[in-house]
């Protein structure tokens, strides 16, 4: 089982996370706070490599003053931890494709991938956040979410531009001349003069010179048949067991039923993303993770990232709904406790699924110390990841 660390990458918010008071968006946070967690963050990557992690994801996020995710270009940051680093492989969840045209996507995530020596994952979505994407495409695209109910249509733009510049992005990655004619891009456009003649095809300085992975979220209908056609992985993240677990076999199908019939080996191409909090005792690492937690969703809670979980009545979750730690643990979407817990609620995953080859923690809530998110990914390594290595053979999957 290989296990990545993924955060969100905030600022250090002190003892003001999960209390309510001042609303997230009323914060302001200074330049010289995004830059201490910008450093502590690269520090953070670098003791992950240190420890055995095999993976290090951050998110592509920008304007967020209130200081939940402050770095805006994944692949920038990765040049610098590649630089210090050994062996970890560097990852966004996710580059937000319609933020970026899809040939400079194809050229920076190609020149971080070389440089590292074939260590980059190409992480790509369509985006959360209307504040970020709508300045970012020039007010030519948006992303329908529950805060942002009436942008059923330019949700709908956002799909068709996203899966066009995939085209173009992969096309440019995988071929050595290239051009490309859609509804949304030109590549390139015609009637280019060039020393006597016309553009007529171009070629992506560089490309890549190792083999890489593209993965996807799969967060709705939609990306549940357009991502394993594709052949991408597929991430998936805050969802019951019971859904999480018809997500997973769905993928399979779709995947054998778009690639001949080719079956996937149990886990292959899928990944889960587990929020995990550790401590001596079980009632200590509750405490420990409430706040977190609970800040957690004072943030995502407004772009409706719950609809995945089982309501009160065991059903959807109403409008406004938020899980509590309780409902999070009980779900399996926190694995919270000591190491034996942590270690057990891995493997009860892994056995739901029949098979788990890709695991990435979360190992604390956003806005805590990073002398705290250091201390969880010592703790995993020392003392949940040897269980994980020591356990038996998957068994059988259980029935869901």
């Amino acid at each position: 089982m290989r296990v990545g660390v993924f955060l969100f990458g905030a600022v250090e918010m002190g003892d003001t996370i999960g209390t309510g008071g001042i609303e997230p968006t009323a914060r302001r946070y200074t330049q010289a706070d995004f830059l201490s967690a910008t450093r502590r963050i690269l520090d953070t990557g670098v003791l992950a490599d240190e420890l055995g992690f095999d993976a290090f994801w951050l998110t592509e996020h920008h304007f967020q003053h209130e200081g939940y995710e402050v770095v805006p270009n994944g692949l920038l940051f990765g040049a610098f931890l590649a630089e210090r680093t050994r062996r970890i492989r560097i990852g966004t969840m996710f580059n937000v494709v319609g933020q970026w045209h899809p040939l400079r996507l194809a050229e920076d995530f190609a020149m971080l991938h070389n440089l590292s020596g074939g260590r980059g994952i190409l992480g790509v979505g369509r985006g959360t956040v209307p504040r970020e994407i709508e300045p970012l495409s020039l007010g030519r695209m948006s992303i329908g979410s529950t805060d942002n109910p009436d942008a059923l249509a330019a949700d709908a733009v956002n799909r068709d531009v996203t899966n066009e510049a995939l085209d173009l992005l992969l096309t440019a990655l995988d071929s050595e001349i290239f051009s490309h004619r859609g509804s949304y891009f030109q590549a390139p456009p015609p009637g280019i003069p060039d020393r006597g003649g016309e553009v007529e095809s171009l070629t992506l300085i560089p490309r890549p010179a190792y083999p890489y992975d593209v993965w996807q979220a799969i967060s709705s209908p939609g990306s549940l048949v357009a991502v394993p056609a594709r052949g991408f992985g597929g991430v998936f993240w805050l969802a019951s067991r019971s859904l999480l677990r018809a997500r997973w076999d769905r993928y399979a199908e779709v995947y054998a039923d778009t690639h001949g019939g080719a079956a996937l080996a149990p886990g292959e191409k899928r990944m889960v993303v587990l929020n995990t909090y550790l401590a001596d005792t079980r009632e200590r690492a509750m405490e420990l993770a409430r706040p977190g937690h609970d800040e957690f969703w004072r943030f995502l809670g407004p772009y409706g990232w719950n609809r995945a979980y089982l309501g009160p009545d065991g059903g959807m979750p109403p409008a406004g709904w938020v899980p509590t730690l309780e409902d999070s643990v009980e779900q399996g979407v926190w694995a919270v406790g000591t190491a034996e817990d942590v270690a057990e609620a891995i493997l009860r995953l892994r056995d739901d699924l029949g098979g788990l080859a890709d695991l990435t923690i979360f190992p604390t809530g956003p806005g805590e110390s990073y002398d705290t998110t250091d201390e969880q990914l010592r703790r995993f390594a020392r003392d949940v990841r040897p269980l994980l290595d020591a356990a038996t053979p998957v068994r059988p999957a259980l029935v869901p």
